[in-house]
């Protein structure tokens, strides 16, 4: 192996990350969905020849990179690395080889350079629809969800695929933007192929095997050193999330011998009728990156910083659900596993692991009639409450651990009939702490059309709150109701009248530490704000208001708060 100068390879190592950001920001910019424009729901990173992850894009989420990080061996066990050809490109959305669920795509693309294979570029994007029942929990098997494309060549030496190009416009009910996001896929792959050449050329590397090897070496180690640090032992843990229609389990055990990890989740419920199944890749990408955010936050994400963990799951059970099991709405009990995670690295780590947040995002899928007739789909993320952090309030409205953003009304509205009247801070929805959870937030969202239209729903933490850890509460439960007062299904498809507006509430994070001891001025900061009920102030964080000469403003009863305070909190040696 060719030895890399330290200072070369940091100059290297920078390089590399500028051309998979690049590679990322060209399928931003490029795509025909706000899913991907706007909320970053794609991944994208660079692969050696032998299909490891060298690198990847800042932007994106863990569900997509750390699937698609392992994916790249399923692509070329169907396709062999000598069968390829410049302008050849790949594709599947086979959920149990890469990011879950039908609806991601995967797009591999073999970069060559004077005659040579030196790399792959890969990128998975959520497509805005896939046929079958649309996006949702209600399928009870896989085949009901979409249409399912094994591993293929969706360009062959630059030409397109036409007779899949063919079959997938007849199968989803937005061809144009489907097949608008593949070539937007492939465009970027070849985006991130050409800067890399100019760096292979112009440090004369002649490929990236060398370089590889030192990054995964180097990312592997320092993983390695982080388990290391962590007291060996076996830590535990348990969940509930609320289910299709009754609240499911879920259990971790993680343990740690010296510098490795093993993380099994036996003991969590079998897998579901219902299209909330998560495949054994989704649930290790949560896992790793769960880990990492409690450990080694700072190590760079590539294939020798997944190396000391091993995930397992029994087969059939909730998070290694088995083909042809549907898997639709994987992320809802997928986004839950950090936090299960987490709970688990509490009793070694108790001061770098965050409170439960509303941790699944809240997907909703509006299919209808356009006010002229014409049909049309449309899909939106949002995020509740985060949990509370050891040294800092949750964050609103943030959709932790996807890392997904929520897209802005006005591009709702813009390129769909869904009209967003309301959006805003749920108030009194945080989990009370030393440090609050996160706000959830409000939304009121009706459709311009004379005809009913159609939700398809994927909520959870409607029955099952964020908790909140050493000593903090748990944040507000979710809510699904029309503006008339019907309340909704959470997980199911439901049919809406025309003028029928919709209400979202969604959850808050847990606190982190005993509310009595949070900072009286931040709780008067946030009634101030109108994030937080004076009554609330009062009687969950024992802090008395007033209010002051500007209408709508308090300030703290120092005296008042500190005879309330002491009124309710235990002294020492008198506790319950």
């Amino acid at each position: 192996m060719r030895r890399l100068d330290p200072i070369l390879l940091e100059v290297l190592w920078n390089r590399l990350v500028s051309v998979v950001e690049e590679q990322a920001r060209a399928l931003m910019r490029t795509s025909f969905t706000s899913v991907v424009r706007e909320s970053g729901d794609l991944s994208a990173g660079v692969f050696d020849r032998r299909g490891r992850m060298v690198a990847q894009a800042v932007t994106g989420t863990p569900g997509h990179i750390n699937t698609m990080a392992t994916s790249v061996h399923h692509f070329l066990r169907e396709v062999p690395a000598e069968t390829l050809e410049p302008g050849d490109v790949l594709v599947t959305n086979h959920p149990q080889q890469t990011a879950g669920h039908l609806n991601d795509f995967t797009v591999i693309t073999p970069i060559f350079d004077r005659g040579g294979l030196v790399a792959y570029f890969g990128n998975t994007c959520h497509a805005l629809d896939v046929g079958g029942r649309g996006l949702g929990a209600d399928a009870r098997q896989v085949y009901e969800e979409g249409i399912f494309v094994p591993v293929t060549r969706l360009f062959r030496r630059g030409e397109p695929n036409e007779e899949l190009f063919r079959l997938l416009r007849a199968n989803v009910r937005t061809p144009f933007e489907v097949v608008g996001d593949l070539y937007a896929q492939a465009g970027s792959n070849d985006v991130g192929g050409a800067r890399l050449i100019e760096m292979i050329e112009e440090f004369d590397l002649g490929d990236i095997e060398s370089l590889s090897d030192e990054i995964c070496a180097r990312s592997e180690r320092a993983m390695r050193e982080a388990v290391a640090a962590l007291p060996d032992g076996v830590y535990e843990n348990e969940a509930y999330t609320d289910g299709f229609d009754e609240p499911i389990r879920l259990y971790v055990s993680i343990k740690v011998e010296g510098d490795e990890m093993h993380v099994d989740y036996e003991g969590s419920a079998p897998q579901s009728e219902r299209g909330i199944n998560v495949v054994l890749n989704y649930t290790a990408a949560y896992t790793t990156f769960g880990v990492k955010c409690a450990i080694s936050p700072e190590v760079p994400n590539n294939d020798g910083s997944f190396q000391p963990i091993r995930v397992t799951a029994p087969e059939g059970c909730i998070l290694n659900a088995l083909h042809p099991a549907p898997v639709g709405a994987r992320h809802i009990v997928g986004h839950f596993l950090p936090g299960l995670v987490h709970g688990a690295l509490a009793r070694a780590i108790p001061d770098r692991v965050l409170a439960q947040g509303a941790d699944s995002l809240w997907n909703t899928q509006i299919t209808g009639q356009r006010e002229d007739g014409g049909p049309f789909t449309y899909v939106f993320f949002s995020g509740g409450g985060m949990g509370a952090r050891p040294t800092a309030d949750g964050l609103s409205a943030t959709a932790f651990p996807s890392g997904i953003r929520g897209v802005p009304a006005e591009v709702i509205e813009s390129i769909s009939p869904v009209v967003m009247h309301r959006r805003e801070f749920r108030p009194d929805s945080e989990g009370p702490g030393r440090h609050r959870g996160g706000f959830g937030q409000v939304m009121e969202i009706g459709v311009r059309s004379p005809s009913p239209w159609v939700l398809s729903a994927m909520y959870d933490r409607t029955r099952c709150p964020a908790q909140g850890i050493r000593g903090g509460s748990p944040g507000s439960e979710g809510v699904v109701r029309t503006a008339g007062g019907e309340g909704l299904h959470p997980k199911r498809q439901q049919r809406i009248e025309a003028r029928e507006r919709v209400i979202l509430s969604l959850p808050g994070g847990g606190g982190h530490g005993d509310a009595s001891e949070r900072d009286p001025d931040r709780v008067a900061r946030d009634v101030t704000d109108g994030l937080v009920s004076v009554e609330r102030a009062r009687e969950v964080y024992g802090v008395v208001l007033t209010e002051t000469a500007q209408r709508g403003h308090y300030a703290v009863d120092a005296e008042g708060t500190a005879a309330l305070r002491a009124e309710v909190t235990p002294r020492p040696g008198n506790e319950p």
